[in-house]
């Protein structure tokens, strides 16, 4: 496979700038995500990847040759895209054909390789049809196989699976994630789905306003979010934000919620959990994940990352494999991600509690998440 390096990458459309100083670094083998809301710049930077785009500054830098003004056949790069882009007058065998015959590889060895894409997605059976008689997953394995049987350096995935129904979308992300495993491509994915991003991704790029909000691991991006755009936005349900005034403790810090009608709760923090020195007397915005909240009959005892609380339930919603609670502590709003079999009822008190290991602070000045 590849490796690929984007350097100092603009883009203006006119007076308009798209995309801003995007630098990204990709190692052979990687499945990198670009994710972000609509009008974020993923697909005008994925565009310039593939030759479709001119950058307006900054260079693109393939296995350590210079791309930036090469035109998308010479680049050696295969894009899937959104629409499945399969041409509905050839079968299945002559779509994936097609690009093999274009560069005049020889017949017997096209033959080959059609055989071999079409074994490893599982559509041997598929390939004298046309794509008008086949269904939404079919066709995306097709378009899927096409850039596969080229064999390139480097694989772009334009939002593929934005026309797929629920279920055929989980589908064709397990076999996304398989086909990478196998074959070790090296992959840029645009999508402006979270949970596409932190499933498929070895790294994942969050965008906002044409600017590289984050870029890390799943782990990273969920745990340590780099500012409150990448805490709200990555995640379902979001990550919990609430002002809290913030003061020192006995052993640390003490965090209190200031809610509706006078409710207030204090969260005692430890100074190893997070520096909080400069912003003493201030107010910071806290940072705490649906996951890390639980009822207190279910985890034993309280502790110096266990923080006890006391909540009243507002909302109950059960999805099945765990039930989505919104509980007022402290007279401001969270969302708690309790067991499926939680028995609650609304307006009942329950007792809970914060699991301050996995607390976040973040400045509100800045948006800034405080500390490494």
């Amino acid at each position: 496979m590849a490796t690929l390096d984007l350097l100092d990458v603009n883009k203006s459309f006119g007076a308009v700038k798209v995309l801003h100083d995007v630098t990204i670094q990709m190692a052979d083998g990687e499945f990198l995500v670009l994710v972000g809301p609509s009008g974020c710049g993923k697909s005008t930077l994925m565009n310039i990847i593939a030759g479709l785009e001119e950058p307006t500054g900054g260079s693109l830098r393939l296995d350590d040759q210079d791309i930036t003004r090469l035109g998308p056949a010479d680049r050696n790069i295969s894009m899937v895209f959104q629409s499945y882009a399969l041409y509905p007058n050839m079968t299945v065998e002559k779509n994936i054909e097609f690009p093999l015959a274009m560069r005049k590889v020889p017949k017997a060895q096209r033959a080959e390789r059609v055989r071999s894409v079409a074994a490893l997605l599982h559509i041997e059976h598929l390939l004298d049809r046309k794509p008008r008689q086949l269904s939404g997953g079919q066709r995306q394995r097709v378009a899927i196989g096409r850039a596969l049987a080229r064999e390139p350096k480097l694989y772009l995935f334009d939002e593929p699976l934005s026309n797929l129904d629920a279920q055929l979308r989980l589908d064709m992300r397990t076999e996304l994630k398989k086909l990478h495993q196998r074959l070790r491509a090296t992959i840029v994915y645009v999508t402006h789905d979270q949970i596409e991003a932190m499933t498929l991704a070895t790294r994942i790029a969050v965008m906002k306003g044409g600017i590289i909000q984050q870029l890390g691991t799943p782990y990273e991006i969920y745990n340590r979010p780099a500012n409150t755009f990448v805490a709200s936005f990555m995640g379902s349900p979001r990550m919990n934000l609430a002002k809290v005034q913030v003061a020192r403790g006995d052993a640390g810090w003490q965090l209190t919620l200031d809610g509706a009608q006078g409710n207030k709760a204090i969260i005692e923090v430890p100074a190893a959990q997070v520096d909080l020195s400069a912003h003493v007397g201030q107010e910071v915005l806290m940072g705490l994940r649906a996951e890390a909240i639980c009822l207190s009959h279910d985890r034993g005892e309280a502790g110096p990352l266990r923080c006890a609380a006391r909540a009243r339930v507002e909302v109950i919603e059960p999805t099945g494999s765990d039930t989505l609670v919104v509980l007022q502590i402290g007279g401001v709003e969270f969302t708690a991600r309790l067991e499926p079999d939680a028995e609650l009822r609304i307006g009942q008190d329950v007792d809970l509690f914060l699991d301050l290991s996995k607390l976040v602070c973040f400045d509100l000045k800045t948006d800034a998440r405080i500390g490494a």
